[in-house]
C-alpha cells in the first residue's frame, strides 16, 4: 500500500509559511517534558490569578489547537479544511460542572452547535461528554450499582431527557452524533444510556456513536456483545474507536483501591486490542459504523488495507476517520486528498475555559512515545521544501 501520509505538501498545504513556523515553534516546546510542567503550571496560575495572559495564549497554543471562541469564529477554518475533502467536528471543549445551570447551559451550546450545522455537509457529527449533562458522580454511583435517593433518580431523570433532547433533535435534522468516553468508574452507566439511545434512535442509521477506549482490555468483549444485541434487537450501532485518555488516572485509582487495572498491561497490547476492533467492525458494516479516532499511522494504513480488501469504497459512509485539530495533519490531509471520509475535532469556546482541554493535549504529546518527534520530522521536511 502507498505510504501517502508521507506527503507533507498536501498535509501542510492550508498553513501559511509563518503558521508552520509556529507549529514548528509549539512542537519543539513540547517535546521538551520538563518545559512543559512548567509552562502549564505557570498558565493555570495566570488563568486562576487572573492575569492578562489570554492574548499571548490565543495568539499561540490557543489558535494552534482550537477552531476559535464560537462556532462563528470557527467557520474560516471550517470552510478551508472541507475545500481540501476534511470535515469538522464542533466540540465545546468546556468541562463539565456539577450544577445544573452549567449542565442545562452544555445541553442548550450542543443544541445550539445542531441548529448552526444543519445546513453544513462540512459539519456531519455534533460531540458531548456524558458529564457535560451528568454529574460524574451520578454516573459512577449508578455503574457501581448503588441505590439512589429520590432527589438522585429525579436528577437521573433530567440527564436521560437531556440524552433524549439532543438525540431527537439530531434525528430530526439528520446530523449523528458522537458520545465521548471518560473514567472506567462511571463509564458503564453512559454505556447503557448511550445504546438506549441508539435502540430508540439507530433503526434506521447509526446516528447516535458511543466512543469505546481500546486501552482497557475489556472493551472487545463489550463490542462482540453489543453487537450480537444490535442484531437480535434490530438497531444500528455506531462506534467510535480510540486508544484512551485517562491512562495514568486509572492505573493510580487502581493501584490505591486494590484492584485490576483496567488498562492493558502494555502498548503493544492497547495496539493489538485497537486494530482487532477495528477489523471486527469492518466483517460487520451491516450493523456497525466506525469512526476510528487515532494519530496512530500504521493503525490507519491496517485500517485502509482492510477497505481495500473488502471492497469498501473510499466514501463509503460506514468508515470515518479522525484526528484532532493541529495534529497530524499528514494524515488528515492526505486520506481528505484521496476521497476517504475524514474529520477534525475541532475544539471551540472561551480561551480560560477551554484552557484544561489545551493543558491535556500539551501534556499528551508529551507522553506518547515518538508523537512529537514524528510532528516535529514532517514540519522539518515541509519547511525545507519550502525553503523556509
Amino acid at each position: 500500500m502507498d505510504r501517502i501520509f508521507e506527503n507533507t505538501e498536501k498535509a501542510f498545504a492550508l498553513k501559511t509559511d509563518s503558521e508552520l513556523e509556529r507549529a514548528f515553534f509549539l512542537f519543539k516546546l513540547i517535546a521538551n517534558e520538563p518545559l512543559v510542567k512548567i509552562g502549564t503550571a505557570v498558565t493555570n496560575f495566570a488563568i486562576k490569578a487572573h492575569l492578562p495572559v489570554e492574548g499571548l495564549i490565543r495568539a499561540t497554543v490557543f489558535d494552534h489547537f482550537c477552531g476559535g471562541v464560537s462556532e462563528q469564529d470557527c467557520m474560516p477554518i471550517v470552510d478551508k479544511m472541507w475545500e481540501k475533502g476534511v470535515c469538522s467536528v464542533l466540540d465545546y471543549s468546556v468541562e463539565g460542572k456539577d450544577e445544573e445551570d452549567p449542565l442545562d447551559n452544555a445541553l442548550a451550546k450542543v443544541m445550539n452547535v445542531l441548529d448552526f450545522v444543519k445546513e453544513k455537509d462540512a459539519i456531519p457529527f455534533a460531540v458531548f461528554k456524558p458529564t457535560g449533562f451528568g454529574r460524574f458522580a451520578l454516573f459512577q454511583k449508578i455503574s457501581e450499582g448503588k441505590p439512589l435517593t429520590k432527589t438522585e433518580k429525579a436528577e437521573w431523570e433530567r440527564v436521560v431527557g437531556r440524552y433524549e433532547t439532543i438525540c431527537k433533535k439530531a434525528h430530526d435534522l439528520g446530523v449523528s452524533l458522537l458520545i465521548d468516553a471518560e473514567e472506567s468508574w462511571m463509564q458503564d452507566a453512559a454505556d447503557r444510556l448511550a445504546e438506549d439511545m441508539m435502540r430508540k434512535f439507530n433503526k434506521e442509521r447509526p446516528l447516535v456513536f458511543n466512543t469505546l477506549q481500546m486501552y482497557r482490555w475489556d472493551r472487545m468483549d463489550y463490542l462482540k456483545g453489543l453487537q450480537k444485541r444490535a442484531e437480535k434487537d434490530n438497531f444500528k450501532i455506531g462506534v467510535k474507536v480510540v486508544r484512551g485518555a485517562y491512562m495514568e488516572k486509572e492505573n493510580e485509582r487502581a493501584e490505591n483501591l486494590g484492584y485490576p487495572s483496567p488498562i492493558c498491561a502494555s502498548k503493544k497490547e492497547t495496539d493489538l486490542n485497537f486494530d482487532t476492533a477495528v477489523g471486527y467492525i469492518l466483517h460487520h458494516l451491516n450493523t456497525i459504523s466506525i469512526f476510528s479516532g487515532t494519530h496512530n499511522e500504521e493503525s490507519n494504513y491496517k485500517l485502509l488495507a482492510l477497505m481495500q480488501k473488502q471492497g469498501v469504497s473510499n466514501s463509503d459512509s460506514r468508515v470515518w476517520f479522525g484526528q484532532l485539530f493541529g495534529m497530524s495533519d499528514h494524515i488528515t490531509f492526505n486520506l481528505g486528498n484521496d476521497g476517504y471520509n475524514v474529520a477534525k475535532y475541532l475544539p471551540f469556546g472561551p480561551v480560560r475555559d477551554v484552557m484544561p482541554y489545551l493543558i491535556r493535549r500539551a501534556e499528551e504529546n508529551t507522553s506518547v512515545v515518538g508523537q512529537t518527534n514524528r510532528e516535529l520530522e514532517l514540519l522539518k521536511k515541509e519547511r525545507k521544501r519550502r525553503k523556509i
